[in-house]
Protein backbone atom coordinates (compact mmCIF):
# COMPACT_ATOMS: atom_id res chain seq x y z
CA UNK A 1 0.00 0.00 0.00
CA UNK A 2 2.76 2.58 0.68
CA UNK A 3 4.36 1.59 -3.03
CA UNK A 4 0.47 3.08 -4.34
CA UNK A 5 0.77 5.89 -2.37
CA UNK A 6 4.12 7.41 -3.34
CA UNK A 7 3.39 6.34 -6.38
CA UNK A 8 0.16 8.51 -6.52
CA UNK A 9 2.10 11.58 -4.78
CA UNK A 10 4.36 10.85 -7.84
CA UNK A 11 2.11 11.41 -10.38
CA UNK A 12 0.53 14.53 -8.24
CA UNK A 13 3.74 16.00 -8.72
CA UNK A 14 3.86 15.43 -11.80
CA UNK A 15 0.60 16.46 -13.18
CA UNK A 16 1.42 19.37 -11.52
CA UNK A 17 4.76 20.85 -13.16
CA UNK A 18 5.16 19.28 -16.45
CA UNK A 19 2.32 18.94 -18.76
CA UNK A 20 4.61 16.80 -21.03
CA UNK A 21 4.67 14.00 -18.46
CA UNK A 22 1.05 13.57 -19.69
CA UNK A 23 2.45 11.47 -22.58
CA UNK A 24 4.32 9.22 -21.08
CA UNK A 25 3.15 5.82 -20.75
CA UNK A 26 2.56 4.42 -17.61
CA UNK A 27 5.74 2.46 -16.34
CA UNK A 28 5.50 -1.76 -16.17
CA UNK A 29 2.28 -1.84 -19.16
CA UNK A 30 2.33 -2.09 -22.99
CA UNK A 31 -0.70 -1.42 -24.94
CA UNK A 32 -1.11 -2.01 -28.50
CA UNK A 33 0.30 1.01 -29.68
CA UNK A 34 3.27 1.10 -28.27
CA UNK A 35 4.10 -2.43 -29.43
CA UNK A 36 7.31 -2.36 -32.13
CA UNK A 37 9.22 -5.57 -31.94
CA UNK A 38 7.91 -9.14 -32.36
CA UNK A 39 9.22 -10.07 -28.79
CA UNK A 40 6.54 -7.44 -27.61
CA UNK A 41 4.01 -9.07 -30.01
CA UNK A 42 4.80 -12.58 -28.86
CA UNK A 43 4.27 -11.39 -25.37
CA UNK A 44 0.78 -10.62 -26.72
CA UNK A 45 0.21 -14.11 -27.56
CA UNK A 46 1.49 -15.54 -24.33
CA UNK A 47 -0.89 -13.70 -22.16
CA UNK A 48 -3.82 -15.12 -24.22
CA UNK A 49 -2.42 -18.72 -23.48
CA UNK A 50 -2.36 -17.72 -19.82
CA UNK A 51 -6.08 -17.15 -19.89
CA UNK A 52 -6.44 -20.63 -20.07
CA UNK A 53 -5.12 -20.94 -16.41
CA UNK A 54 -6.84 -18.04 -14.74
CA UNK A 55 -9.71 -19.63 -13.68
CA UNK A 56 -10.36 -20.16 -9.79
CA UNK A 57 -12.67 -22.00 -7.35
CA UNK A 58 -15.82 -20.17 -8.26
CA UNK A 59 -15.87 -20.28 -12.35
CA UNK A 60 -13.45 -23.63 -13.60
CA UNK A 61 -12.66 -23.68 -16.84
CA UNK A 62 -12.92 -27.62 -16.61
CA UNK A 63 -16.36 -26.91 -16.61
CA UNK A 64 -17.08 -29.70 -13.75
CA UNK A 65 -19.94 -26.60 -12.06
CA UNK A 66 -21.39 -26.46 -15.57
CA UNK A 67 -20.83 -29.73 -17.13
CA UNK A 68 -20.92 -32.57 -14.36
CA UNK A 69 -22.89 -30.44 -11.67
CA UNK A 70 -26.05 -29.65 -13.99
CA UNK A 71 -26.38 -33.23 -14.91
CA UNK A 72 -26.97 -36.54 -13.59
CA UNK A 73 -22.73 -37.15 -12.87
CA UNK A 74 -22.40 -35.13 -9.66
CA UNK A 75 -23.94 -33.53 -6.71
CA UNK A 76 -22.43 -30.05 -5.63
CA UNK A 77 -21.17 -31.17 -2.25
CA UNK A 78 -18.79 -29.30 0.07
CA UNK A 79 -20.80 -28.32 3.53
CA UNK A 80 -24.60 -27.97 2.69
CA UNK A 81 -26.72 -26.46 0.13
CA UNK A 82 -25.92 -22.84 1.39
CA UNK A 83 -22.05 -23.87 0.94
CA UNK A 84 -22.05 -22.50 -2.66
CA UNK A 85 -25.56 -21.84 -2.69
CA UNK A 86 -25.59 -20.64 -6.47
CA UNK A 87 -24.42 -24.03 -7.41
CA UNK A 88 -27.38 -25.63 -5.44
CA UNK A 89 -29.37 -23.52 -7.49
CA UNK A 90 -27.62 -24.90 -10.84
CA UNK A 91 -27.86 -28.44 -9.84
CA UNK A 92 -31.38 -27.81 -9.06
CA UNK A 93 -32.87 -25.37 -11.95
CA UNK A 94 -34.34 -24.11 -8.55
CA UNK A 95 -34.04 -20.20 -8.17
CA UNK A 96 -31.30 -19.89 -10.84
CA UNK A 97 -31.20 -16.09 -11.45
CA UNK A 98 -29.71 -13.73 -14.15
CA UNK A 99 -27.99 -11.92 -11.19
CA UNK A 100 -26.35 -14.58 -9.64
CA UNK A 101 -22.23 -13.64 -9.42
CA UNK A 102 -21.10 -17.01 -10.95
CA UNK A 103 -22.93 -16.82 -14.50
CA UNK A 104 -21.32 -12.85 -14.76
CA UNK A 105 -17.65 -14.37 -13.64
CA UNK A 106 -17.72 -17.29 -15.66
CA UNK A 107 -19.12 -14.83 -18.86
CA UNK A 108 -16.67 -12.29 -17.70
CA UNK A 109 -13.76 -14.24 -17.58
CA UNK A 110 -13.93 -16.23 -21.07
CA UNK A 111 -14.76 -12.91 -22.69
CA UNK A 112 -11.09 -11.49 -21.12
CA UNK A 113 -9.86 -14.57 -23.00
CA UNK A 114 -11.79 -13.66 -26.29
CA UNK A 115 -10.58 -9.68 -25.73
CA UNK A 116 -6.85 -10.99 -25.34
CA UNK A 117 -6.60 -12.94 -28.30
CA UNK A 118 -8.51 -10.03 -30.48
CA UNK A 119 -5.79 -7.34 -29.24
CA UNK A 120 -3.38 -10.26 -30.07
CA UNK A 121 -4.56 -10.50 -34.08
CA UNK A 122 -5.17 -6.70 -34.13
CA UNK A 123 -0.98 -6.73 -33.00
CA UNK A 124 0.10 -9.15 -35.29
CA UNK A 125 -1.48 -7.72 -38.56
CA UNK A 126 1.29 -4.78 -38.19
CA UNK A 127 3.66 -7.12 -38.32
CA UNK A 128 5.01 -8.75 -42.20
CA UNK A 129 6.42 -12.71 -42.22
CA UNK A 130 10.20 -10.61 -42.91
CA UNK A 131 9.59 -9.06 -39.59
CA UNK A 132 8.32 -11.37 -37.75
CA UNK A 133 8.33 -15.43 -39.68
CA UNK A 134 6.20 -16.60 -36.87
CA UNK A 135 3.69 -14.18 -37.18
CA UNK A 136 1.10 -16.28 -39.43
CA UNK A 137 1.51 -19.08 -37.23
CA UNK A 138 1.19 -17.38 -33.71
CA UNK A 139 -2.28 -15.97 -35.91
CA UNK A 140 -3.25 -19.27 -36.04
CA UNK A 141 -2.60 -20.00 -32.39
CA UNK A 142 -4.76 -16.64 -31.03
CA UNK A 143 -7.89 -17.99 -33.80
CA UNK A 144 -7.50 -21.66 -31.98
CA UNK A 145 -7.69 -19.58 -28.37
CA UNK A 146 -10.81 -17.35 -29.93
CA UNK A 147 -12.80 -20.29 -31.21
CA UNK A 148 -11.78 -22.46 -28.13
CA UNK A 149 -13.84 -19.85 -25.88
CA UNK A 150 -16.40 -19.18 -27.80
CA UNK A 151 -17.29 -22.38 -28.20
CA UNK A 152 -17.09 -22.72 -24.30
CA UNK A 153 -19.21 -19.26 -24.20
CA UNK A 154 -21.93 -20.88 -26.87
CA UNK A 155 -22.72 -23.85 -25.29
CA UNK A 156 -23.40 -22.12 -21.53
CA UNK A 157 -25.10 -19.32 -22.48
CA UNK A 158 -25.83 -19.72 -27.05
CA UNK A 159 -27.08 -15.91 -27.67
CA UNK A 160 -24.20 -14.19 -27.19
CA UNK A 161 -22.24 -11.06 -28.91
CA UNK A 162 -19.76 -11.95 -31.27
CA UNK A 163 -16.82 -9.68 -31.37
CA UNK A 164 -13.60 -10.16 -33.26
CA UNK A 165 -10.51 -8.52 -33.59
CA UNK A 166 -12.12 -5.47 -35.52
CA UNK A 167 -14.24 -4.92 -33.13
CA UNK A 168 -12.50 -2.04 -30.76
CA UNK A 169 -12.71 -2.67 -27.14
CA UNK A 170 -14.69 0.48 -26.22
CA UNK A 171 -17.37 -0.76 -28.79
CA UNK A 172 -17.64 -4.13 -27.34
CA UNK A 173 -20.87 -2.96 -25.44
CA UNK A 174 -22.51 -1.93 -28.73
CA UNK A 175 -22.70 -5.86 -30.04
CA UNK A 176 -25.96 -7.08 -29.59
CA UNK A 177 -26.01 -10.83 -28.28
CA UNK A 178 -29.09 -11.88 -31.07
CA UNK A 179 -26.76 -10.44 -33.95
CA UNK A 180 -26.13 -14.20 -35.34
CA UNK A 181 -28.04 -17.24 -34.28
CA UNK A 182 -26.69 -20.08 -32.78
CA UNK A 183 -25.23 -21.31 -36.38
CA UNK A 184 -23.94 -18.35 -37.75
CA UNK A 185 -21.89 -18.09 -34.55
CA UNK A 186 -20.58 -22.08 -34.58
CA UNK A 187 -19.82 -21.40 -38.18
CA UNK A 188 -17.44 -18.15 -37.18
CA UNK A 189 -15.75 -20.44 -34.87
CA UNK A 190 -15.62 -23.02 -37.27
CA UNK A 191 -13.73 -20.56 -39.70
CA UNK A 192 -11.40 -20.05 -36.36
CA UNK A 193 -10.66 -23.89 -35.91
CA UNK A 194 -10.57 -24.41 -39.74
CA UNK A 195 -8.10 -21.65 -40.10
CA UNK A 196 -5.98 -22.93 -37.42
CA UNK A 197 -5.79 -26.55 -38.75
CA UNK A 198 -4.92 -25.35 -41.87
CA UNK A 199 -1.81 -23.20 -40.52
CA UNK A 200 -0.34 -24.99 -37.59
CA UNK A 201 2.29 -26.47 -37.29
CA UNK A 202 1.76 -30.79 -36.67
CA UNK A 203 4.12 -30.04 -33.89
CA UNK A 204 4.68 -27.27 -31.45
CA UNK A 205 8.19 -27.55 -29.55
CA UNK A 206 6.63 -25.83 -26.74
CA UNK A 207 4.10 -28.02 -24.44
CA UNK A 208 1.28 -26.28 -24.69
CA UNK A 209 0.95 -24.93 -27.67
CA UNK A 210 -1.96 -25.50 -29.75
CA UNK A 211 -0.85 -27.48 -33.20
CA UNK A 212 -2.92 -28.60 -36.09
CA UNK A 213 -4.41 -31.69 -34.32
CA UNK A 214 -5.96 -29.68 -31.91
CA UNK A 215 -7.51 -27.65 -34.19
CA UNK A 216 -8.60 -30.53 -36.30
CA UNK A 217 -9.98 -31.96 -32.97
CA UNK A 218 -12.18 -29.10 -31.36
CA UNK A 219 -13.25 -28.97 -35.37
CA UNK A 220 -14.84 -31.95 -35.38
CA UNK A 221 -16.32 -30.99 -31.93
CA UNK A 222 -17.69 -28.08 -33.06
CA UNK A 223 -19.16 -29.48 -36.48
CA UNK A 224 -20.79 -32.12 -34.32
CA UNK A 225 -22.94 -29.88 -32.38
CA UNK A 226 -23.53 -27.33 -35.67
CA UNK A 227 -25.26 -30.44 -37.18
CA UNK A 228 -27.86 -30.59 -34.23
CA UNK A 229 -30.04 -28.06 -35.52
CA UNK A 230 -32.18 -25.75 -32.45
CA UNK A 231 -35.14 -23.66 -32.80
CA UNK A 232 -35.69 -20.58 -30.89
CA UNK A 233 -36.71 -22.96 -27.62
CA UNK A 234 -33.65 -25.14 -27.67
CA UNK A 235 -35.37 -28.03 -29.37
CA UNK A 236 -33.40 -29.89 -31.19
CA UNK A 237 -35.42 -29.81 -34.98
CA UNK A 238 -33.16 -31.66 -37.43
CA UNK A 239 -29.72 -33.16 -38.04
CA UNK A 240 -27.20 -31.86 -40.66
CA UNK A 241 -25.76 -34.69 -42.72
CA UNK A 242 -23.43 -32.20 -44.00
CA UNK A 243 -22.10 -31.24 -41.05
CA UNK A 244 -21.82 -34.97 -39.76
CA UNK A 245 -19.35 -35.44 -42.79
CA UNK A 246 -17.25 -32.78 -42.18
CA UNK A 247 -16.79 -34.36 -38.54
CA UNK A 248 -15.58 -37.43 -39.84
CA UNK A 249 -13.25 -35.50 -42.42
CA UNK A 250 -11.68 -33.30 -39.24
CA UNK A 251 -11.57 -36.51 -37.02
CA UNK A 252 -10.03 -38.44 -39.56
CA UNK A 253 -6.86 -35.67 -39.85
CA UNK A 254 -6.60 -36.42 -36.40
CA UNK A 255 -6.63 -40.28 -35.56
CA UNK A 256 -3.98 -39.99 -38.94
CA UNK A 257 -1.66 -38.21 -36.71
CA UNK A 258 1.17 -40.18 -34.14
CA UNK A 259 -1.54 -39.46 -31.22
CA UNK A 260 -2.45 -43.09 -29.60
CA UNK A 261 -5.14 -44.37 -26.90
CA UNK A 262 -2.67 -44.64 -24.07
CA UNK A 263 -2.81 -48.06 -22.95
CA UNK A 264 -3.87 -48.02 -19.27
CA UNK A 265 -6.77 -45.25 -19.15
CA UNK A 266 -5.18 -44.19 -16.07
CA UNK A 267 -2.14 -42.41 -17.55
CA UNK A 268 -4.59 -39.81 -18.45
CA UNK A 269 -5.25 -38.69 -15.29
CA UNK A 270 -1.80 -38.84 -13.30
CA UNK A 271 1.11 -36.27 -12.87
CA UNK A 272 4.98 -36.97 -13.99
CA UNK A 273 6.01 -39.90 -17.06
CA UNK A 274 3.01 -39.88 -19.01
CA UNK A 275 1.41 -36.24 -18.27
CA UNK A 276 0.76 -34.57 -21.61
CA UNK A 277 1.04 -37.83 -23.31
CA UNK A 278 0.02 -39.87 -26.55
CA UNK A 279 -3.73 -39.03 -25.74
CA UNK A 280 -3.57 -35.74 -24.78
CA UNK A 281 -4.03 -33.27 -27.45
CA UNK A 282 -4.52 -30.16 -26.04
CA UNK A 283 -3.80 -29.74 -22.15
CA UNK A 284 -3.56 -26.52 -20.10
CA UNK A 285 -0.27 -26.38 -18.16
CA UNK A 286 0.36 -25.48 -14.82
CA UNK A 287 3.03 -24.77 -11.99
CA UNK A 288 4.57 -23.56 -9.20
CA UNK A 289 7.23 -21.37 -7.34
CA UNK A 290 7.36 -19.75 -10.54
CA UNK A 291 7.19 -16.15 -9.63
CA UNK A 292 3.86 -15.55 -10.42
CA UNK A 293 1.98 -15.00 -7.05
CA UNK A 294 1.23 -18.40 -5.62
CA UNK A 295 2.02 -20.27 -8.62
CA UNK A 296 0.21 -20.99 -11.65
CA UNK A 297 -1.67 -24.40 -10.14
CA UNK A 298 -5.08 -25.56 -11.07
CA UNK A 299 -7.24 -23.31 -9.14
CA UNK A 300 -10.39 -23.80 -10.92
CA UNK A 301 -10.49 -27.87 -9.34
CA UNK A 302 -9.46 -26.95 -5.92
CA UNK A 303 -12.57 -27.77 -4.90
CA UNK A 304 -13.01 -31.56 -5.68
CA UNK A 305 -10.18 -32.40 -3.49
CA UNK A 306 -11.98 -34.57 -0.79
CA UNK A 307 -12.09 -33.25 2.76
CA UNK A 308 -9.71 -36.41 4.19
CA UNK A 309 -6.79 -34.88 2.16
CA UNK A 310 -7.76 -31.59 1.84
CA UNK A 311 -10.62 -29.25 0.93
CA UNK A 312 -13.45 -29.12 0.10
CA UNK A 313 -15.49 -32.19 -0.69
CA UNK A 314 -17.35 -30.54 -4.13
CA UNK A 315 -18.00 -32.63 -6.82
CA UNK A 316 -19.64 -35.78 -5.54
CA UNK A 317 -20.50 -38.33 -8.02
CA UNK A 318 -23.95 -39.45 -8.00
CA UNK A 319 -25.06 -42.62 -7.21
CA UNK A 320 -26.50 -43.07 -10.63
CA UNK A 321 -23.68 -42.39 -12.20
CA UNK A 322 -21.57 -44.92 -10.01
CA UNK A 323 -24.63 -47.86 -11.55
CA UNK A 324 -24.13 -46.88 -14.61
CA UNK A 325 -20.58 -48.76 -14.73
CA UNK A 326 -22.77 -51.91 -14.06
CA UNK A 327 -21.88 -54.38 -16.67
CA UNK A 328 -23.99 -57.67 -17.18
CA UNK A 329 -22.83 -61.37 -17.80
CA UNK A 330 -21.81 -60.47 -21.64
CA UNK A 331 -19.91 -57.74 -20.58
CA UNK A 332 -21.78 -54.94 -21.68
CA UNK A 333 -23.97 -51.68 -19.90
CA UNK A 334 -27.04 -52.45 -18.39
CA UNK A 335 -28.48 -49.89 -21.02
CA UNK A 336 -32.01 -49.66 -19.41
CA UNK A 337 -31.79 -51.30 -16.29
CA UNK A 338 -28.70 -49.80 -14.91
CA UNK A 339 -30.35 -47.77 -11.98
CA UNK A 340 -33.29 -49.73 -11.41
CA UNK A 341 -30.77 -50.84 -8.38
CA UNK A 342 -27.47 -49.38 -6.54
CA UNK A 343 -24.35 -51.53 -7.29
CA UNK A 344 -23.73 -53.97 -5.28
CA UNK A 345 -19.70 -54.87 -4.92
CA UNK A 346 -19.90 -57.86 -3.48
CA UNK A 347 -22.13 -59.28 -6.75
CA UNK A 348 -21.97 -57.26 -9.35
CA UNK A 349 -19.42 -56.65 -12.47
CA UNK A 350 -18.18 -53.05 -13.24
CA UNK A 351 -16.13 -51.57 -16.00
CA UNK A 352 -13.13 -50.80 -14.48
CA UNK A 353 -13.17 -47.40 -15.33
CA UNK A 354 -15.50 -46.89 -12.88
CA UNK A 355 -12.29 -47.39 -10.37
CA UNK A 356 -10.12 -44.42 -12.60
CA UNK A 357 -13.26 -42.20 -12.05
CA UNK A 358 -14.83 -42.65 -8.62
CA UNK A 359 -13.38 -42.84 -5.55
CA UNK A 360 -15.28 -45.01 -2.14
CA UNK A 361 -14.66 -46.19 1.25
CA UNK A 362 -12.97 -49.09 1.42
CA UNK A 363 -10.82 -48.78 -1.84
CA UNK A 364 -7.49 -46.87 -2.61
CA UNK A 365 -6.94 -43.40 -3.34
CA UNK A 366 -5.14 -42.86 -6.74
CA UNK A 367 -3.55 -46.15 -6.76
CA UNK A 368 -2.09 -46.50 -3.48
CA UNK A 369 -3.16 -49.39 -1.83
CA UNK A 370 -2.09 -48.30 1.35
CA UNK A 371 -4.11 -45.15 1.47
CA UNK A 372 -7.81 -46.05 1.52
CA UNK A 373 -10.38 -43.92 1.09
CA UNK A 374 -13.09 -43.14 4.40
CA UNK A 375 -16.25 -41.83 4.78
CA UNK A 376 -14.39 -38.93 6.99
CA UNK A 377 -13.05 -37.75 3.51
CA UNK A 378 -16.49 -36.45 2.84
CA UNK A 379 -18.05 -33.55 4.52
CA UNK A 380 -21.56 -33.76 4.98
CA UNK A 381 -22.69 -37.65 3.99
CA UNK A 382 -26.48 -37.61 4.86
CA UNK A 383 -26.82 -34.67 1.80
CA UNK A 384 -23.86 -35.76 -0.55
CA UNK A 385 -22.96 -39.59 0.10
CA UNK A 386 -18.99 -40.85 -0.05
CA UNK A 387 -18.06 -41.06 -3.19
CA UNK A 388 -15.17 -38.50 -4.74
CA UNK A 389 -13.93 -37.88 -8.13
CA UNK A 390 -10.61 -38.74 -8.85
CA UNK A 391 -9.42 -37.66 -12.46
CA UNK A 392 -8.87 -34.10 -11.66
CA UNK A 393 -7.24 -34.95 -7.90
CA UNK A 394 -3.98 -36.36 -7.38
CA UNK A 395 -1.76 -38.18 -4.44
CA UNK A 396 -1.33 -35.87 -1.09
CA UNK A 397 2.26 -37.22 -1.58
CA UNK A 398 2.77 -35.96 -5.25
CA UNK A 399 5.33 -32.84 -5.05
CA UNK A 400 2.82 -31.29 -7.61
CA UNK A 401 0.05 -31.33 -4.66
CA UNK A 402 0.26 -27.56 -3.58
CA UNK A 403 -1.35 -25.99 -0.31
CA UNK A 404 -2.64 -22.73 -0.64
CA UNK A 405 -4.72 -22.33 2.44
CA UNK A 406 -7.15 -23.10 2.92
CA UNK A 407 -7.26 -25.26 -0.40
CA UNK A 408 -4.85 -27.56 -1.69
CA UNK A 409 -4.55 -27.05 -5.89
CA UNK A 410 -2.35 -29.50 -8.06
CA UNK A 411 0.25 -28.49 -11.00
CA UNK A 412 -1.21 -31.75 -13.03
CA UNK A 413 -2.12 -30.19 -16.47
CA UNK A 414 -5.79 -30.40 -17.60
CA UNK A 415 -6.44 -32.01 -20.75
CA UNK A 416 -9.18 -29.93 -22.75
CA UNK A 417 -9.11 -31.83 -25.48
CA UNK A 418 -8.14 -35.87 -25.73
CA UNK A 419 -8.21 -38.62 -29.00
CA UNK A 420 -10.69 -40.60 -27.36
CA UNK A 421 -13.11 -37.71 -27.10
CA UNK A 422 -12.41 -37.49 -31.13
CA UNK A 423 -12.52 -40.98 -31.47
CA UNK A 424 -16.28 -40.71 -29.94
CA UNK A 425 -16.83 -37.58 -32.54
CA UNK A 426 -16.44 -39.56 -35.13
CA UNK A 427 -18.36 -42.73 -33.97
CA UNK A 428 -21.18 -40.33 -33.48
CA UNK A 429 -21.19 -38.47 -36.43
CA UNK A 430 -21.04 -42.05 -38.82
CA UNK A 431 -24.11 -43.67 -36.36
CA UNK A 432 -26.36 -40.57 -37.17
CA UNK A 433 -25.13 -41.00 -41.05
CA UNK A 434 -26.74 -44.89 -40.81
CA UNK A 435 -22.57 -46.15 -40.94
CA UNK A 436 -22.96 -47.94 -37.69
CA UNK A 437 -20.64 -50.46 -38.74
CA UNK A 438 -17.79 -48.16 -38.89
CA UNK A 439 -18.81 -46.30 -35.49
CA UNK A 440 -18.28 -50.10 -34.07
CA UNK A 441 -14.13 -50.89 -34.49
CA UNK A 442 -13.72 -47.31 -32.87
CA UNK A 443 -16.15 -47.77 -29.83
CA UNK A 444 -14.48 -50.96 -29.14
CA UNK A 445 -11.04 -49.44 -29.22
CA UNK A 446 -11.75 -47.64 -26.23
CA UNK A 447 -13.76 -50.93 -24.61
CA UNK A 448 -10.88 -52.56 -25.36
CA UNK A 449 -8.39 -50.07 -23.63
CA UNK A 450 -11.11 -50.29 -20.66
CA UNK A 451 -10.35 -53.79 -19.99
CA UNK A 452 -6.62 -53.79 -20.09
CA UNK A 453 -6.58 -50.94 -17.51
CA UNK A 454 -6.75 -53.01 -14.25
CA UNK A 455 -3.20 -53.17 -13.40
CA UNK A 456 -3.08 -50.20 -11.43
CA UNK A 457 -6.87 -50.98 -9.42
CA UNK A 458 -5.25 -53.57 -6.74
CA UNK A 459 -5.43 -53.70 -3.08
CA UNK A 460 -2.80 -54.13 -0.72
CA UNK A 461 -3.14 -58.23 -0.96
CA UNK A 462 -2.86 -58.11 -4.75
CA UNK A 463 -6.50 -58.45 -5.28
CA UNK A 464 -8.55 -55.91 -7.78
CA UNK A 465 -10.58 -53.30 -5.83
CA UNK A 466 -13.98 -54.15 -7.62
CA UNK A 467 -15.17 -57.32 -10.47
CA UNK A 468 -14.26 -56.47 -13.50
CA UNK A 469 -16.15 -57.45 -16.81
CA UNK A 470 -16.39 -55.32 -20.02
CA UNK A 471 -15.83 -56.76 -23.20
CA UNK A 472 -16.27 -55.06 -27.07
CA UNK A 473 -19.68 -55.22 -28.43
CA UNK A 474 -20.14 -58.09 -30.91
CA UNK A 475 -22.95 -57.72 -33.20
CA UNK A 476 -25.26 -60.88 -32.65
CA UNK A 477 -23.31 -61.82 -29.89
CA UNK A 478 -24.08 -59.53 -26.84
CA UNK A 479 -25.78 -57.24 -28.38
CA UNK A 480 -27.84 -56.10 -31.96
CA UNK A 481 -25.50 -53.38 -33.90
CA UNK A 482 -28.56 -51.30 -35.35
CA UNK A 483 -28.63 -47.50 -35.91
CA UNK A 484 -31.19 -47.41 -32.41
CA UNK A 485 -28.57 -49.72 -30.32
CA UNK A 486 -25.54 -48.38 -31.48
CA UNK A 487 -26.79 -44.91 -31.26
CA UNK A 488 -27.32 -46.06 -27.14
CA UNK A 489 -24.27 -47.57 -26.96
CA UNK A 490 -22.08 -44.53 -28.04
CA UNK A 491 -24.00 -42.20 -25.80
CA UNK A 492 -23.34 -44.58 -22.95
CA UNK A 493 -19.51 -44.70 -23.73
CA UNK A 494 -19.14 -41.22 -24.14
CA UNK A 495 -20.52 -41.43 -20.29
CA UNK A 496 -18.17 -43.91 -19.29
CA UNK A 497 -15.36 -42.55 -21.03
CA UNK A 498 -15.53 -38.60 -20.08
CA UNK A 499 -17.17 -39.20 -16.93
CA UNK A 500 -16.77 -36.12 -14.86
CA UNK A 501 -14.84 -34.54 -17.27
CA UNK A 502 -16.98 -31.40 -17.78
CA UNK A 503 -18.99 -32.99 -21.00
CA UNK A 504 -22.41 -34.62 -19.58
CA UNK A 505 -24.54 -31.38 -19.39
CA UNK A 506 -23.39 -30.42 -22.99
CA UNK A 507 -23.68 -33.70 -24.54
CA UNK A 508 -27.41 -34.17 -23.22
CA UNK A 509 -28.24 -30.60 -24.72
CA UNK A 510 -27.02 -31.45 -27.90
CA UNK A 511 -28.89 -34.66 -28.16
CA UNK A 512 -31.88 -33.00 -27.39
CA UNK A 513 -32.87 -35.30 -24.13
CA UNK A 514 -31.92 -32.96 -21.25
CA UNK A 515 -35.05 -32.32 -19.43
CA UNK A 516 -36.17 -36.20 -20.10
CA UNK A 517 -32.80 -37.71 -18.67
CA UNK A 518 -32.11 -35.11 -15.55
CA UNK A 519 -35.99 -35.59 -14.59
CA UNK A 520 -36.30 -38.74 -14.31
CA UNK A 521 -32.76 -38.55 -12.69
CA UNK A 522 -34.41 -36.21 -9.74
CA UNK A 523 -37.18 -38.88 -9.60
CA UNK A 524 -34.76 -41.48 -8.75
CA UNK A 525 -32.24 -39.66 -6.47
CA UNK A 526 -34.86 -37.86 -4.80
CA UNK A 527 -36.08 -40.72 -2.59
CA UNK A 528 -32.77 -40.55 -0.58
CA UNK A 529 -31.05 -37.26 -1.94
CA UNK A 530 -33.36 -34.46 -0.42
CA UNK A 531 -31.49 -31.71 -2.29
CA UNK A 532 -33.69 -33.08 -5.09
CA UNK A 533 -37.25 -32.34 -3.34
CA UNK A 534 -38.65 -29.68 -5.83
CA UNK A 535 -35.88 -29.58 -8.32
CA UNK A 536 -37.17 -29.37 -11.99
CA UNK A 537 -35.49 -29.02 -15.35
CA UNK A 538 -37.95 -26.81 -17.04
CA UNK A 539 -37.80 -27.51 -21.12
CA UNK A 540 -37.08 -24.38 -23.44
CA UNK A 541 -35.09 -22.71 -20.66
CA UNK A 542 -32.56 -24.82 -18.85
CA UNK A 543 -30.97 -25.86 -21.75
CA UNK A 544 -28.55 -22.60 -21.20
CA UNK A 545 -27.89 -19.82 -18.94
CA UNK A 546 -29.48 -16.86 -18.23
CA UNK A 547 -27.83 -13.71 -19.87
CA UNK A 548 -25.98 -12.32 -16.54
CA UNK A 549 -28.15 -8.76 -15.53
CA UNK A 550 -24.65 -6.97 -15.04
CA UNK A 551 -23.52 -7.62 -18.90
CA UNK A 552 -27.44 -6.19 -20.02
CA UNK A 553 -26.76 -3.36 -17.38
CA UNK A 554 -23.02 -3.31 -19.24
CA UNK A 555 -24.92 -3.23 -22.95
CA UNK A 556 -27.35 -0.47 -21.12
CA UNK A 557 -30.42 -2.45 -22.30
CA UNK A 558 -29.01 -3.79 -25.70
CA UNK A 559 -28.57 -7.80 -24.92
CA UNK A 560 -31.67 -9.52 -24.89
CA UNK A 561 -32.27 -12.03 -22.06
CA UNK A 562 -32.57 -15.93 -22.95
CA UNK A 563 -35.81 -17.46 -22.85
CA UNK A 564 -37.87 -18.31 -19.57
CA UNK A 565 -35.62 -16.16 -17.53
Amino acid sequence: MKKYIYITLVAFFILGSCKKALDVGPKGTLNEEQVATPEQADGFVTAAYSQLGNDEINRAFSMYQYGNIRADDAYKGGGGINDGDVFHSMETFVNSRPDQWNYDGIWFNIYVGIRRANEGLRILNKFTEAEFPLVTTRKAELRFLRGYWYLMLENLFKNIPYIDENVPSDDYKKKANNEFTRDQILEKIAADFKFAAETLPATQSQIGRANKYAAYALLAKTRLYQAYKQDDKHNVTSLDNTHLQEVVDAANQVMASSYKLQPDFANNFLPGPTENGSEAIMSVQFSTDDGAGRGRVNFGDMLTVPQGIGCCDFQKPSQTLMNVFRTNADGIPLFDTFNQQNIDFGTNTVDPRLDHTISRPGAPWKYEPTRLVTTGWSRNVPIYGTYNSMKENVSPDCACFINIAPFYGNTKARIIVRLADVMLFKAEALIELGRQSEALPLINDLRTRAANSTARLKMENGSFISRYNVKPYAPGVNIVWDQANARKALRFERRLEMALEGERFFDLIRWGVADQVINDYFNTEKTTRSIFQGARFTKGRDEYLPIPQNQIFFSEGLYVQNPGY
